[in-house]
């Protein structure tokens, strides 16, 4: 079906469209709530060196192989007073195992000194439970938490930590996307003037996020999906779905204001902003889909949940958008008539977007250096990224995982948050002896503070080695302590492996340097012969994707700033430390999806003034003209949608959050109203040009309204570009 039959279809039979759209979201919501999620962190996996500690402690340590919570206390009297350990053994009575599920034992400082700090007002209970976090229940840690509550009291503070702790304590900041709602039907208001078009965007939106993200959940239970993807799939689908939206709602009240019918206004609106839509949204999925080059299953998850989101708000784009146009009908033209007029009254380039372009054109080569020098500085900080993993430390002040984390390195030293595990495969050149002799030496490595006596199998075919790093688990030097002890391992030729969060973080940062070059080379290549066939140029097609590179990085260099430096932390309420290692890669894909965006539509527009005036100059400042009010309203509403989820706990959707509102904002402002007009000035026809044999050889792709429009409304005379 043609978008034209589709457009017409949905018009004529729009309460079928909208009843079909409301069953279906009802029903995946009831279905979804019924299964509930399922959702897992686990950055673990592949070939990684860390992989194959944490495989060979689960196989042949399976009583230790499970996750930790742990249980932390200080009081000012010391641990010892006989008030405060009656106390904290009762507690520990109470979480033992046969009483929390998931729980095989206790360790109690008062059974192990070593748990207790020199200081003797710090000590900590270990909580050992039968597996990893990922694949414990999301709750599985709230018994303690409810219990240690209960067993505090002034002068005696508890705080639990570990991972199972942090899955347990996450919010879910529900209230985030409701502030972007928000910010974006004042936007749209603004923008449209009218409550009925405002509120038509919105709709569609939230009919294809919602469907979308339920999605996500019942995706969880197929494949590892992190806790946080449905954050990354509301943000995405709001994002786009609006803005989509936006575009052919506009798109429509172009149509009516020259005089065409709601049923052809709406064809029209489909047949072009719509098949623009289309192609945008193939852009998105595309570069999403380019995380599966990057070996982690993890990535996987919240890759197709986040292709899931883009792929309903596409659907909800070209189907409900049309029917609920057709309720809305020619009510939606008034106050843009009003508009019109006074426009053709005033002369139809008279728009301050149109003489803004006029003013960028006279100085192509001032404004063209000006904007890329503000891109380059904003991108220098780029260079100096650490990559990591966020760890408890990173958690509001408030958590109970924060205030364990700060109390462990203040009463046993910052690298005790952060502990190496040395997992041996005990065979050939690995004997208990040269194990035990790989122990003394990482022992006396000047980085580490402390390391555990051996612990063998029963079997006594495998060893395990604990190693407290002397600095924090996010501190580079902690990193460089595990590539020493792996330069030891490998000169001796044991079959030893390091693990640990830190060791994770360390292996993942590693296989992102190596994977996403490829990946980077495989969307934008992709993305150029998109664009080439869509727009019939080389140039323009080079231009683009060299242009959204510069917003990328641009946005990195702000994350790097923000959350690395610890510029505006205390405005973001985040504090310092490495940008996570797969952030890079994601930011990447997301971005380089959503700039294609604009891109799309003002080169679409710009196309079109092209093709039927010939001059190039005119084309550049007519596409500006009419594109520039719908493009800054839709990327302010994408703005807002971002930065609304800087108000959410969780650091990576903080980080996630503000990077994509800065790239946007970034992208919708000096890019494409500074840069964009200033080289295809300078560039003149020779942006349209595309040799001959390559005409021939790539197949015709339009966005334009010509010839399809034509034809979509064939008793309408087409009065042009709008």
């Amino acid at each position: 079906m043609t978008l034209a039959r589709l457009a017409r279809w949905c018009y004529q039979r729009r309460w079928r469209v909208l009843i079909a759209w409301i069953v279906l979201l009802v029903a995946m919501n009831v279905v979804s709530s019924a299964v509930g999620s399922a959702y897992k962190n686990s950055f673990s996996g592949g070939n990684s060196d860390s992989a194959a500690a944490l495989s060979l402690l689960q196989n042949r340590f399976p009583q230790a192989a499970g996750d930790t919570a742990t249980i932390v206390f200080s009081a000012r009297g010391g641990v010892d007073d006989p008030a405060v350990r009656v106390r904290m053994e009762s507690l520990f009575s109470q979480i033992g195992p046969g009483r929390v599920a998931h729980v095989t034992g206790v360790r109690s400082p008062y059974q192990a000194p070593s748990q207790i700090s020199r200081s003797g007002r710090v000590a900590y209970a270990t909580v050992q439970f039968n597996a990893i976090a990922s694949s414990l229940p999301p709750d599985a840690a709230q018994p303690l938490i409810t219990a240690a509550e209960r067993a505090g009291e002034p002068g005696l503070k508890i705080a639990l930590g570990g991972p199972v702790v942090e899955q347990a304590v996450q919010k879910q900041g529900n209230s985030a996307e409701l502030i972007g709602i928000l910010a974006a039907v004042v936007i749209l208001f603004i923008a449209f003037g009218s409550l009925l078009a405002m509120t038509l965007p919105i709709i569609a939106a939230l009919f294809g996020v919602g469907v979308g993200s339920t999605f996500v959940v019942l995706l969880s239970h197929a494949m590892l999906v992190p806790s946080f993807a449905p954050y990354l799939a509301v943000m995405i689908g709001l994002g786009v779905g609006i803005d989509y939206a936006l575009f052919i709602v506009t798109r429509y009240r172009a149509g009516l204001h020259d005089g065409l019918s709601p049923e052809d206004a709406d064809v029209l609106a489909l047949t072009t902003a719509g098949r623009a839509v289309l192609f945008a949204g193939c852009t998105v999925v595309i570069s999403l889909l380019g995380m599966f080059m990057l070996g982690l299953n993890l990535i996987y998850g919240f890759a197709i949940g986040a292709v899931l989101a883009v792929l309903m708000v596409m659907l909800a784009s070209v189907t409900l958008v049309p029917a609920i146009i057709g309720f809305a009908g020619p009510k939606l033209a008034a106050r843009q008539r009003r508009r019109a007029r006074r426009r053709e009254l005033a002369g139809p380039r008279q728009t301050v977007s149109y003489r803004w372009s006029r003013q960028i054109q006279k100085r192509p080569w001032a404004w063209g250096t000006l904007s890329l020098v503000l891109l380059v500085a904003l991108a220098l900080p780029l260079f100096s990224m650490r990559l990591g993993a966020s760890d408890e430390g990173n958690d509001p002040t408030s958590y109970t995982t924060r205030q364990a984390f700060d109390l462990l390195a203040e009463g046993f030293g910052p690298g005790f948050n952060g502990p190496l595990l040395l997992a041996a495969a005990i065979g050939g050149p690995t004997t208990p002896t040269s194990v035990q002799g790989l122990a003394r030496a990482v022992r006396a490595d000047p980085g580490v503070a402390y390391s555990s006596p051996v612990q063998f199998d029963p079997a006594r075919n495998a060893a395990v080695v604990t190693v407290i790093p002397r600095s924090a688990p996010q501190a580079s030097a902690t990193a460089d302590l595990v590539h020493r002890i792996r330069s030891q391992i490998s000169s001796r030729g044991l079959a030893v492996h390091v693990g640990g969060e830190t060791a994770v973080a360390v292996d993942g940062s590693a296989q992102m340097g190596q994977r996403l070059p490829w990946m980077v080379t495989a969307v934008v290549l992709l993305s150029f012969l998109l664009l080439m066939t869509l727009f019939r140029s080389v140039v323009v097609a080079l231009k683009a994707v060299v242009m959204n590179l510069l917003s990328i990085g641009a946005a990195y260099g702000a994350v790097v700033a923000i959350f690395q430096w610890g510029w505006l932390q205390s405005i973001f309420g985040v504090s310092a430390g490495p940008v996570e290692f797969w952030m890079p890669m994601l930011m990447f894909t997301v971005l380089f999806g959503l700039s294609m965006d604009y891109e799309v539509f003002l080169l679409s527009r710009m196309r079109e003034e092209y093709l039927l005036s010939g001059n190039n100059s005119e084309a550049v400042s007519a596409g500006l003209a009419g594109t520039a009010r719908v493009i800054t309203a839709a990327a302010a509403i994408m703005v807002c949608v971002f930065l609304s989820f800087a108000l959410v706990d969780l650091r990576v959707v903080k980080l996630l959050g503000v990077g994509l509102a800065i790239a946007i904002f970034v992208d919708a402002s000096v890019v494409r109203m500074i840069l964009v007009p200033s080289v295809m000035q300078l560039l003149g026809d020779a942006n349209w040009w595309m040799p001959s044999w390559l005409q021939k050889m790539v197949p015709h792709i339009s966005t334009g309204p010509a010839a399809p429009v034509r034809d979509a409304v064939p008793h309408v005379v087409y009065p042009g570009p709008h």
